[in-house]
């Protein structure tokens, strides 16, 4: 008799939640950190108010992106929760009514009515509020709204990344501050845009490339803005 068993296999899908929220706050430590420090170099600030900016900046984004964050996928929580309520209640009210509704879905999928309404029956009897979870609402736990991973992760990204600009404008000459801290930035984008996309299963290049390239239009802007300003003063 041969006996079932489940072999491990690694899914793309399994680190969405944390891969997003981990790749947006570096991309926007990064970016918003190096373009501040941008500007406020091009307005002909020192080193000491440079610095200041950066960490400035580091303190509250990573802040601003935990509470966000947070907040935005607790209400996605609230959703599913409220939806997983609701599905509990009419599980309990109408249980043919679902079973019928569950089977209608795999009809749809292509399985024949009565494959499809054994299946509902099977998939019911051993947990009818997973199955419909899963393929009625399209609820999984690989998708499923976790707030507090979803805040650290974004915090901490954020702040790592915002420690690169930092970092660099700490060590760097001051003749050509501004270039190293571009030059060093753009660079890790590219690399963090690389390996995000590596990581989603997509094209390394075109991850790297649309990365770079409105990280360059950011930081070019703020030290656009910083430039009028120092000319001003």
């Amino acid at each position: 008799m041969r006996h079932l068993y489940r072999h491990a296999e690694f899914h793309n899908t399994d680190r969405i939640g944390w891969l997003r929220a981990a790749v947006l706050g570096a991309n926007d430590g990064i970016v918003s950190t190096a373009s501040l420090m941008v500007g406020v170099a091009a307005s002909n600030a020192g080193q000491g108010a440079i610095l200041l900016a950066g960490v400035a900046g580091l303190v509250s984004g990573a802040m601003s992106m935990a509470a966000g964050e947070y907040v935005s996928v607790y209400s996605q929580a609230d959703a599913e929760n409220a939806d997983l309520a609701r599905e509990r209640n009419e599980l309990r009210d109408d249980p043919a009514a679902e079973l019928r509704e569950l089977s209608a879905i795999y009809v749809h999928r292509g399985l024949q009515p009565a494959l499809a309404h054994q299946v509902a029956e099977q998939l019911m009897a051993h947990d009818a509020l997973a199955a419909h979870a899963r393929d009625e609402l399209g609820i999984t736990a690989a998708l499923a709204a976790r707030p507090v991973q979803a805040a650290m992760a974004s915090a901490a990204s954020f702040a790592l990344g915002a420690l690169l600009p930092v970092a660099v404008t700490a060590l760097a000459p001051p003749q050509g501050r501004m270039l190293w801290v571009s030059v060093a930035s753009l660079a890790c984008l590219a690399a963090l845009g690389a390996w995000a996309a590596r990581a989603g299963g997509a094209s390394m290049a075109r991850g790297a490339w649309r990365v770079t390239f409105w990280s360059a239009l950011a930081m070019g802007t703020t030290a656009g803005v910083g430039r009028l300003f120092g000319m001003a003063a």
